[in-house]
């Protein structure tokens, strides 16, 4: 009788849990999907994978550091990456797509959608988020973003293996979120051409190769003591002003280009690299690790006038830039870089109260 009862119990035990288990993964009902796509804790994603039917790829990683790179090479610009951040862990579905519609929904993500995964550091054991042993990278999200709705109000996603699409949303924002979703990598890259304290610079050079006579590096000793020299004779310039290092090093903290140039016909891009840079800027950190930008000079657009009224040969405004020697060509605004792009005398000149 006694073993009776224990066997009864065990039973009645299985069948509260099986009950629970079923109730819990149940998949027919709107509620239970609604949060699918959503990863709540973002501190836990390791790496994010976009691509598209064009063999588009974006893969941005967190690093050892805590910063995300960007397809093993570049930095990604911070901005897009929260926005990113915030995106998939408050997205969550609106409704199901109607059944009118459902197969043309799907026929149309077939065509263009973006396929994201989601990868997260996740542990074989984790008891009750307490005792947490043995992490590892996983793939706990895919699923497709295809275009807005059309109204705008939402976006279109699938979850890989399912078979229904919804209208997914963020709560309180009326408005798509599949831009968010880009596979294409120049809307990744952050924009920082320079980013460097003077404690962390080595060594900055300027060429300017129309003027050559303008050329100089200056060389950070032990951030209290410097050298210039001027680079047409490889002269060490012995009188300077030492302020005026200081202020100019400190420009680099924070140099930005206006935006990629990714449109740009690989012919022009090559013309353009196959002549004279004007300007040649090249910063060597205190690791040893040289960053380089090259500029050149753009022809005018029709109707920008230079200073006497007349058609500029030149922008005003903008350059051509290159940067470590990338496949794109970035435009870059003048007003940015002119304080960087002091000649050698600059440094020498003493001001009018002859200090």
């Amino acid at each position: 009788m006694k073993k009776y009862r224990i066997s009864l119990i065990i039973l009645l035990a299985l069948a509260i849990l099986a009950a629970f288990m079923i109730i819990k993964n149940t998949g027919g009902t709107f509620r239970n999907k609604s949060n699918t796509f959503a990863v709540s804790d973002t501190s836990k994603i390791t790496k994010i994978f976009l691509s598209d039917k064009y063999n588009n790829q974006v893969k941005v990683e967190r690093s050892a550091n805590g910063l995300w790179i960007l397809n093993d090479k570049y930095e990604v610009d911070p901005t897009m990456m929260q926005v990113m951040l915030n995106t998939v862990s408050r997205i969550e579905a609106k409704a199901p797509v109607a059944k009118a519609t459902r197969n043309t929904i799907i026929r149309l993500m077939a065509g263009k959608s973006v396929k994201t995964e989601i990868y997260q550091r996740v542990y074989r054991i984790d008891l009750f988020d307490f005792i947490k042993l043995f992490p590892h990278e996983k793939k706990t999200r895919t699923y497709y973003v295809g275009d807005a709705t059309m109204d705008n109000s939402g976006t279109f996603m699938l979850m890989e293996g399912e078979n229904d699409p919804y209208i997914v949303g963020i709560p309180g924002f009326r408005g798509f979120v599949s831009s968010r979703y880009s596979p294409m990598e120049a809307d990744w890259r952050s924009h920082s051409v320079f980013k460097y304290r003077v404690p962390d610079i080595s060594s900055v050079r300027i060429v300017f190769n129309e003027k050559p006579e303008r050329s100089y590096q200056i060389t950070n000793q032990d951030n209290r003591m410097f050298s210039l020299t001027s680079l047409i004779d490889n002269r060490k310039v012995e009188s300077f002003d030492t302020l005026k290092v200081v202020e100019f090093l400190s420009m680099f903290r924070n140099l930005n280009y206006e935006r990629i140039l990714d449109e740009m016909a690989k012919t022009k891009y090559d013309s353009i690299i196959a002549a004279t840079p004007t300007n040649e800027i090249t910063l060597v950190d205190k690791l040893g690790k040289s960053h380089s930008l090259k500029t050149w000079k753009r022809k005018a657009d029709f109707g920008q006038l230079d200073l006497e009224g007349n058609q500029a040969e030149w922008d005003l405004e903008r350059m051509y830039g290159l940067i470590d020697n990338s496949e794109y060509m970035v435009s870059v605004q003048y007003f940015v870089f002119n304080d960087v792009l002091a000649p050698l005398s600059w440094f020498t000149l003493k001001s009018k109260d002859g200090n």
